[in-house]
């Protein structure tokens, strides 16, 4: 396929760049110099586990937590760069309202058609041919839905990544909904194989980071991200990037069955408490046996969902939700031991009586 991507445009200062965000509302923290992850905790946040907001690190100037140390306030931004004038730029997705498509550029082998766009069933007629990246599949998305394919968008802010990928920038019209990062290899979440999104609890970097590999440059007119468009929202709503409940379980939710099919009266009376044991965890930093009981519980689930009880991308919100409750400090963690347990136990399935 013809990518037809934009010419770049030259880097702005990271100062400028800092400034612009904040003019616009924006959530920044700073970035590692030369890297694409956030700058270190300090030595106190990382001799000990504790919530984020648990310190008093921000106030007093010191960016731990990566994302969650985002701002607007333009004193602590100014002293962070005083204090580090190469760092980078991130913008935390959620606090900004914004929902950044990760498009990359890396040519792999292509994964089976049913892969491609998850959920949605590609013709055994239907050719290949010509399909090396995300950005092809995205643009296969688009196509599959009479779209206009989000690279080519010229109405909204995207910025050309050193390895030659692009972020897409919208804005979520509706604060009420929030829509969740994805991993863009995962089978189930991806609206595209390989298609990461970032929104709430992630960031993005912003335009004028430099990493060794080169600078991140918006390219094209627009500066601003535009109005996430209404069939991408649907696409987002599809894949479950939009949770059911919008603050982490502290307790029993209801299961989300899978549409169309009765669930049997034990399906609840068998995950609800394991995921209850998780939530409890919250309780102390250490020594609950947090990761037997989310490998307990999540294996479980997809023992479930492998017998059609359950839907992947419900339940597996709700167990990533329970998780970040129990153990804030740890999201990458929580969401790979997740993401193993339930490729494990979806493996087997698990079938269950009772009454429906």
């Amino acid at each position: 396929m013809n990518h037809n991507r934009p010419a770049r445009f030259g880097p702005a200062s990271p100062r400028s760049v800092a400034r612009w965000r904040v003019t616009q509302g924006r959530p920044i923290h700073p970035l590692a110099p030369g890297r694409k992850t956030p700058v270190g905790n300090c030595p106190a946040c990382r001799a000990s586990k504790h919530r984020p907001a648990a310190r008093p690190c921000l106030p007093a100037g010191r960016p731990c937590h990566g994302s969650h140390a985002a701002t607007t306030d333009q004193g602590l931004i100014e002293q962070w760069r005083t204090d580090t004038p190469a760092a980078g730029v991130g913008v935390a997705c959620g606090p900004a309202g914004n929902v950044v498509t990760d498009i990359d550029a890396h040519q792999t082998p292509v994964p089976d058609r049913q892969r491609l766009l998850p959920g949605i069933r590609i013709p055994e007629q239907a050719r290949q041919d010509g399909l090396a990246s995300d950005f092809d599949t995205l643009a296969l998305l688009a196509a599959y839905r009479g779209e206009n394919d989000p690279a080519q968008d010229e109405n909204t802010l995207r910025v050309l990544t050193p390895s030659g990928g692009l972020h897409v920038w919208y804005r979520n019209p509706e604060p009420a909904s929030r829509y969740r990062c994805s991993t863009g290899s995962s089978r189930h979440m991806a609206p595209a194989w390989q298609v990461d999104v970032r929104a709430e609890g992630g960031y993005i970097v912003a335009p004028g980071t430099r990493t060794p590999k080169g600078v991140y440059r918006a390219v094209g007119p627009a500066r601003r991200p535009a109005v996430l468009p209404e069939w991408l929202r649907r696409e987002l709503r599809r894949t479950g990037h939009v949770p059911d409940g919008q603050t982490p379980a502290t307790s029993a939710e209801p299961v989300a069955p899978v549409p169309g099919r009765p669930r049997t009266a034990s399906t609840p009376q068998v995950i609800d408490p394991l995921i209850a044991t998780v939530a409890q965890c919250a309780a102390a930093p250490d020594g609950t046996g947090f990761s037997e009981k989310l490998n307990r519980a999540t294996h479980t689930a997809g023992g479930l969902v492998a017998a059609g009880y359950l839907d992947h991308a419900a339940i597996r919100d709700r167990l990533v939700r329970v998780a970040c409750y129990a153990r804030p400090w740890q999201q990458s963690r929580n969401e790979k031991i997740v993401d193993d347990a339930l490729a494990v136990g979806t493996v087997r399935p698990l079938h269950l009586k009772g009454r429906t």
